[in-house]
């Protein structure tokens, strides 16, 4: 079978590299010419552990290319792939199409015999009829089926999450069609991965319910760990304490600094304006959004209210960047309001990520001082402020920290360390929702 994958972004370039994995032909398409050019020589546009090793090893075993030809990918294709992005639209939150629309005609155009047209893109319930109708509108006599198919991948743990999932959801009424996804997937069809198909509509929402279902847990836990600093708990183990619950569950159970990235935020967004567009609102999931917007905002208040009520004129040290550890990513990171916030408030900051200063540089403000590790943040400050967790921020030198350090301060927004031991060791240490 082939493949032809349409975008070669985060979730085209791991998808239509993974299927390549399973055996089958892929050809990813781009109108950039020149991130064709540079996935050629094997350099990646996004970070993503493991990827250009899984790149190169199947462009070396000719079942991966890339290519700006979608005319000729799509009509020597079994199936066609759209994975555009949908990024929240400006001003009223709703999902962005655009790109969706447009790949629609171009693949209308194209079309060469009977092939499954598929939406990997996150899109909101009734995208998949639309993409039908322009099809059908441009080219009545071509023989195709228009399949949902949401992807369900971590930043961070992509590849796993696609070769080795908790389920794979397929959205058609079509046999025909059924039979194709079912080809495509065969490869985990043996190892029992369970295969869950519906009506494409179904799909379409399985996805957004799903992310808006995770974000409420963010949220959820968060305030909690506000009430545990209240009232003298300790929010690791409230968290343990309910997580072994088999009816909640232990993931997403995690305190920080609120939840960012590509996905939750703008599908919480489209999800609430879906629902109010159908007149059913979602007044948990407008308060998830709420209070999530509200904590961002309010991580800089700690770290002024550690240095004594004011960072004015003094020198901040922040750690991490990224929305979440093991990606570039920035998008509606925590770390875009904490740094902006500390700013504001007369901060110099000096900041390192391992992966994400490059994209930073573009969100934050422009005074903020890049280093390029984590000890070089530190001299001289006043604070150390985690903001991303990192495995390497996990094993620095605390004593080295101490000598560096204006004061043994540390605001830790993500708990990589015990309370107790940092306390012992001689640190003012403040975390989230523990003693």
């Amino acid at each position: 079978m082939r493949i032809a994958m349409i975008g070669t972004g985060y979730v085209g370039l791991v998808s239509g590299t993974c299927f390549s994995e399973f055996g089958i032909q892929v050809v990813c398409v781009d109108k950039d010419a020149r991130k064709i050019d540079l996935l050629r020589q094997n350099v990646m546009p996004i970070y993503e552990p493991g990827l250009d090793e899984l790149v190169a090893a199947n462009v070396e075993a000719d079942r991966l290319s890339f290519t700006t030809d979608l005319k000729t990918a799509v009509a020597e294709a079994d199936a066609v792939f759209i994975a555009v992005g949908t990024p929240s639209r400006r001003g009223d939150g709703h999902a962005d199409l655009s790109y969706v629309y447009a790949a629609a005609e171009e693949i209308a155009d194209a079309l060469n015999g009977y092939t499954v047209i598929v939406t990997k893109s996150t899109v909101p319930v009734g995208t998949g009829d639309e993409v039908e109708r322009i099809i059908r509108a441009r080219r009545p006599d071509a023989e195709f089926d228009v399949v949902s198919n949401p992807e369900f991948l971590r930043e961070g743990s992509a590849i796993n999450d696609f070769l080795r999932p908790d389920r794979v959801v397929i959205g058609t009424e079509s046999e025909r069609a059924r039979k194709v996804m079912k080809q495509l997937y065969r490869v985990l069809y043996l190892i029992e991965t369970p295969i869950v198909f519906t009506s494409r509509r179904t799909s379409e929402l399985i996805k957004y319910a799903g992310n808006t279902f995770l974000a409420t847990k963010i949220s959820f836990i968060n305030e909690i760990a506000d009430l545990c600093e209240k009232v003298g708990a300790d929010v690791h183990d409230v968290a343990r304490g309910i997580g072994l619950d088999g009816r909640i569950g232990k993931k997403f159970l995690h305190p920080g600094p609120g939840y960012g990235g590509s996905c939750f935020p703008k599908d919480t967004l489209a999800l609430v304006q879906t629902a109010r567009d159908f007149n059913s609102p979602l007044s948990i999931i407008e308060q998830v959004i709420a209070v999530n917007d509200r904590r961002k905002k309010s991580m800089a208040e700690r770290v002024v209210a550690a240095c004594g009520g004011s960072v004015s004129g003094k020198t901040i040290a922040v750690l991490g960047l990224t929305f979440k550890p093991n990606t570039d990513d920035m998008r509606d990171s925590p770390a875009i309001d904490i740094v902006a916030g500390l700013v504001e408030a007369g901060a110099t900051v000096r900041a390192f990520d391992p992966e994400g200063m490059g994209e930073a540089k573009a969100l934050l403000p422009s005074q903020v001082i890049y280093c390029d590790d984590a000890y070089a943040t530190m001299p001289g400050a006043e604070c150390l402020v985690i903001v991303t967790e990192w495995n390497e921020f996990r094993a620095i030198d605390l004593d080295r920290i101490k000598t560096l350090l204006a004061a043994p301060r540390i605001v830790d927004l993500r708990n990589v360390y015990e309370p107790t031991e940092m306390h012992e060791l001689g640190f003012e240490y403040r975390c989230i929702g523990r003693g």
